[in-house]
């Protein structure tokens, strides 16, 4: 007899398990920092890019007499900055996977900062809608990335708590916003509604260099090529609602030819995103997350 066959065999009933640590505890995010410093870190440049959409609304007026401009065209520094916001906010996924989530944030902070910078600079409305622009860009993506930070870096049982705090800053900032605005205009002038981003972008870039950390699959993320046929269609159905939505109601709407051109271009641009979306899932947007119950319920 072998010695093999006098070892004892284990019974049946005994089995092996393999524990499979939840996502944050195989990769903890914070890396040792306080939860609620990595939720003071992103939630100051989301914080300064909601505050300052209530903040130029009220000093629309003192830029149109300091520039010069009408208040129709001056209304274009609100819709020129959401045009751009509304374009990179579907794509910021893809940004964030092939640039870092982290390193993507602080490019969008330091984009938003120095573009707040140039709109309290502007000596003309060209200037000051340009740069608006580039905020719009600058904060399209902050929302989304702060989000996805936050409910990845805390526990299941405490991502209530870190909404919740997220939910009171978006929401105390559009409160804080026409106060704060006001305040600036009258006191300090227009351009220091713009110059007020500076410091807390600042700040901003600071907290996220030190207390944010990307996970693994984030580093090692292998992303598809950059589709410009996608993005292309994107700016025009996103840009084009956006316009619509903004200036339409000033042209009676429908009676317009440029708002039935309009709409016509975003009907035909958004069936061919669709499409180039769902026929490519490695994209800039994958719709096939659509598929989810859960996830198409929340949405619609």
């Amino acid at each position: 007899m072998t010695t093999a066959a006098l070892e004892p065999v284990a019974p049946a009933a005994v089995r092996t398990y393999t524990y499979t640590a939840p996502a944050h505890q195989r990769y903890p995010l914070t890396q040792g920092v306080n939860l609620w410093l990595v939720t003071v870190s992103v939630m100051l440049p989301t914080f300064m890019e909601v505050l300052d959409t209530a903040i130029a609304s009220v000093a629309l007026p003192y830029i149109a007499g300091s520039l010069s401009a009408s208040n129709s065209k001056a209304t274009w520094v609100l819709t020129s900055y959401l045009v751009a916001n509304a374009v990179i906010l579907p794509a910021s996924n893809w940004f964030a996977r092939r640039f870092g989530r982290k390193n993507f944030l602080i490019i969008c902070v330091v984009i938003f900062t120095v573009a707040s910078f140039f709109c309290g600079a502007a000596p003309s409305l060209a200037v000051i809608l340009l740069a608006r622009i580039l905020q719009g860009a600058g904060g399209g993506a902050l929302q989304p990335l702060s989000q996805s930070i936050l409910l990845e870096s805390f526990p299941v049982e405490k991502r209530s708590q870190a909404m919740a705090a997220y939910g009171l800053g978006i929401v105390v900032a559009p409160v804080l916003g026409p106060t704060l605005g006001g305040w600036l205009t009258d006191t300090f002038g227009w351009r220091y509604a713009f110059y007020i981003n500076f410091p807390v972008g600042i700040l901003a870039v600071f907290m996220i260099m030190r207390f944010v950390h990307d996970p693994p699959y984030i580093k090692n993320a292998k992303v598809g090529a950059f589709d410009n046929i996608s993005f292309g269609l994107l700016i025009v159905w996103t840009g084009c609602l956006q316009v619509v939505l903004d200036k339409g109601q000033e042209d009676d709407w429908f009676g317009a030819i440029w708002v039935r051109w309009a709409v016509a271009a975003l009907i035909f641009a958004l069936i061919g995103w669709i499409w180039r979306s769902w026929a490519n899932p490695r994209g800039l947007v994958d719709l096939h997350v659509l598929k989810n119950r859960n996830f198409r319920t929340a949405v619609s």
